[in-house]
């Protein structure tokens, strides 16, 4: 939990090490719907969850209590600067259908966790090139981009099993080799704009990135995004800002508050 990514003089901790289920983050944000306090989200968590956590030993109790606080800060006490993305998250989560909340839960949690996005971008780039990839692969990358730590390991591992519980990779005949699981398609352009913001917020780019790296950005590995240009995103979300380079090339970037 403690390693960092150092960018510059600004340093990126991990901070997500938990399996997490989607079907956790799911009822968080469907309390916080309820308006239900973050005190008895909370404590309806811990009711919730302690089954999934079998031995009832300090090391159990810490570790529920460790993912019960990754699901509140992606839902609950989700950092000021994000609280726009949140907000219009939990409306997609009360309009959609619940086979769309996936990408919902996953953008969120990529904004708020980027190691998450991280560990996707690894993931999505190898099975650009590859049906199959390994997490040694994935594992790897990481190393060289967060540090030989066993944190780094340790959290790589459990995000990757938690891609495989949310359905979005494959488990093969052979341990640690994965598959990409049918692509899901998002056909809502709000929806596919939100997410394109997600990625600027929760990953390490700065200023202006071309539409079509945005669209087509590994760390969106799971999904099929609906075509859209640079001015339908820029029209979707009052947080994406357009400018055209050149003749063809549409650069979006995230609007400054006020």
């Amino acid at each position: 939990m403690r390693a960092e990514r150092k960018s510059g003089s600004s340093t990126t901790r991990i901070g997500i090490d938990r399996r997490l289920r989607l079907e956790w983050l799911e009822r968080t944000a469907q309390m916080v719907l309820a308006g239900m306090t973050a005190p008895d989200v909370r404590a309806a968590l811990e009711r919730e969850l302690r089954p999934a956590f079998r031995c009832q030993d300090s090391a159990s109790n810490r570790s529920l209590s460790a993912t019960i606080g990754v699901l509140l800060r992606i839902w609950v006490h989700t950092p000021e600067r994000l609280l726009p993305l949140r907000d219009e998250g939990l409306n997609f989560v009360a309009a959609l259908a619940p086979s769309e909340h996936l990408a919902v839960h996953w953008g969120m949690t990529m904004a708020v966790y980027p190691f998450w996005g991280a560990v996707a971008t690894q993931v999505g780039r190898l099975l650009r090139l590859q049906k199959m990839m390994a997490a040694r692969q994935v594992q790897q990358r990481l190393r060289e981009q967060f540090g030989e730590r066993e944190t780094v390991s340790r959290a790589g591992r459990r995000v990757l099993r938690s891609y495989v519980a949310w359905g979005v990779l494959n488990d093969t005949e052979t341990k640690g080799v994965y598959t990409l699981a049918k692509p899901r398609p998002v056909t809502d352009l709000k929806l596919v704009a939100w997410l394109g913001e997600a990625v600027l917020l929760g990953s390490p780019i700065n200023g202006f990135v071309s539409l079509r790296e945005l669209v087509a950005h590994p760390a969106l590995f799971p999904f099929s995004l609906k075509a859209a240009t640079g001015a339908q995103l820029a029209e979707a979300s009052p947080r994406l800002g357009l400018v055209r380079h050149g003749l063809d090339e549409e650069l979006i970037f995230l609007e400054r508050p006020g």
